[in-house]
């Protein structure tokens, strides 16, 4: 019998027969960590936990008590939760996709004769708690692509054929859990008996593929953990938040409100909430000029030659509103940049008055989907509190630095907690890659 040599994290290696799993190398380790591995890495790949070795690698356990772990889980929960609506409700409902979001998981479904109700998801959560219960096998295999279509046109999954079709791969992976079948990349559980705490949380609307041009599907929205202990603590954390939810608060309190008759995603500032508003506007021009910003205005639309000019138009004007003027056609700011520019423009410069930092408290418009309208997080209308620094490269560190202690003093005035992301060169970019490159 051919053997193969794996690397463990912590430079030991194990030599196991070809075909051994990441799950028969975890049991010769510990029944505890084999219990609690749901997936491997293998050479950098993330995989089952019950894929064979068949050549030498390195191979990292992924536990339950891990990110990735929770992932897996939560994703093989929203397998388990389409599994049971399709046991339930069989062909009235087409499956499409389901992945594993931050705190949980939704899948979408499509239906044009029945519509979820939270009033169905103790009946759902029934039928999950049944099929884990019944601790089904969930196996992976490779088909080729046509077999694949045809396998799910002939279940009348129309979805997962689009899906399909759109994908550039010859051979593609479907799961199998008892009478469930679905297109997916993996990794998943070994079985749906490790699946023991889940709670269905509430349903909204999607475009599939997030196109409004396309069918409105029904996404319930979902999550689960490993044990009930945690499910009801998070559980008692989400009610709580329900209690603080700004929508609720900004009725309650007459802050603000939305109309049909206005347009959606637009928000009208009721008195308490416009005096809220400026107290914190006041505020928010008060610390910037402390730390040395001018305070700068500009218009609310803009000649569209000049966002085609700045790039705007090529790369964002599908979140953009237009409007002709007397033959002219003009772009409403989705954004403050270009007034700033034209500010700095306006005359001749001289590196000794750099740098100059700009702000505004500027109200912008963009085209957001109705789809994903959701209070004031996300509109399609804001005032945003926008600045921009223009300094010299020998500048730029320092004013680097200026920013993040501003934001961290702003921050915890407010008691905020915050996380902090670096973005880099999108594929549409305007600006040459050697100034990218030096940012």
């Amino acid at each position: 019998m051919s053997m193969v040599q794996v690397e463990l994290p912590d430079g030991s290696t194990k030599e196991v027969p070809e075909g051994s799993s990441p799950k028969d190398i975890a049991s010769s380790i510990g029944e505890r960590l084999a219990r609690q591995s749901v997936a491997a890495r293998v050479d950098g790949k993330l995989v089952d936990v019950t894929y064979p070795l068949h050549q030498n690698c390195r191979l990292e356990l992924i536990t339950l008590n891990s990110p990735e772990g929770l992932e897996v889980y939560r994703h093989s929960a929203a397998h388990l939760m389409a599994h049971a609506v399709k046991d339930l409700y069989g062909e009235e409902v087409q499956v499409t996709i389901g992945p594993a979001i931050e705190n949980g998981f939704y899948y979408d479904f499509y239906s044009d004769t029945h519509k979820f109700t939270p009033e169905e998801f103790d009946k759902i959560e029934a039928k999950m708690a049944e099929l884990a219960k019944m601790d089904l096998p969930v196996e992976r295999e490779d088909i080729s692509r046509q077999g694949a279509i045809e396998l799910f046109r002939s279940m009348g999954e129309q979805y997962k054929v689009q899906l399909i079709e759109d994908l550039p791969e010859e051979t593609v992976s479907i799961y199998r859990q008892g009478s469930f079948v679905d297109l997916c990349r993996g990794p998943h559980l070994p079985s749906t008996g490790f699946l023991k705490a889940f709670k269905l949380t509430s349903v909204a609307g999607a475009y599939w593929r997030g196109d409004e041009r396309n069918a409105m599907l029904q996404r319930v929205y979902a999550t689960a953990f490993p044990d009930k202990k945690e499910l009801r603590a998070y559980l008692h954390r989400l009610e709580e938040a329900r209690k603080r939810d700004h929508r609720k608060l900004g009725k309650e309190l007459d802050l603000f409100s939305f109309s049909e008759e206005a347009g959606a995603g637009l928000v009208i500032w009721h008195p308490k909430g416009a005096l809220l508003r400026t107290l914190l506007e006041d505020f928010e021009k008060r610390e910037h000029l402390k730390r040395g910003y001018d305070i700068v205005m500009g218009p609310q639309i803009l000649r569209t030659d000049l966002w085609k000019t700045s790039g705007h138009y090529d790369n964002y004007r599908e979140n953009m509103y237009f409007t002709e003027v007397e033959g002219q056609s003009y772009g409403i700011k989705p954004m403050n940049c270009l007034s700033h520019m034209l500010i700095y423009r306006s005359h001749i410069r001289s590196y000794r008055d750099l740098p100059l930092r700009f702000f505004e408290l500027g109200t912008v418009h963009r085209h957001e989907k109705s789809g994903v309208l959701h209070g004031l997080t996300r509109v399609r209308g804001f005032t945003q509190d926008d600045a921009h620094i223009l300094c010299t490269p020998e500048q730029l560190d320092g004013e680097i630095k200026g920013v993040l202690e501003f934001v961290r003093d702003v921050m915890g005035k407010f008691g905020f907690e915050y996380e902090l992301e670096i973005s880099t060169r999108p594929e549409k970019a305007i600006g040459n890659d050697q100034d990218w490159d030096r940012a």
